[in-house]
Formats: structure tokens, C-alpha cells, sequence
């Protein structure tokens, strides 16, 4: 029954390390590229309206 207890902690731990993986290596420099493109574009005085 142990056996399972160690299965079942490593897949979840396996599981927990990929989605940290993939977080930092695509989500955050997603966010932080669409941020420096908000800061970047130019500001409107007047916005338009319908």
C-alpha cells in the first residue's frame, strides 16, 4: 500500500513540476510581452464614442 502512496506523490509532484514548466517558460513571458506592448502604444486623449 505504500507503493501506491509513492506513485501517487510522484505523479502529482511530476504533474505539479511540468505545469510550473510550462508557466515560466510560456504564460510569463506571454504577460509580460503583452505588457511592454500596452505600455508602448501610444495614448489616446480622446476616446471614441459611439
Amino acid at each position: 500500500m505504500s507503493i501506491l502512496g509513492i506513485v501517487i506523490f510522484l505523479l502529482i509532484g511530476g504533474m505539479a513540476f511540468w505545469m510550473l514548466l510550462f508557466l515560466l517558460g510560456f504564460i510569463v513571458p506571454y504577460w509580460i510581452t503583452l505588457g511592454v506592448f500596452e505600455k508602448m502604444q501610444p495614448k489616446r486623449i480622446y476616446e471614441e464614442e459611439e
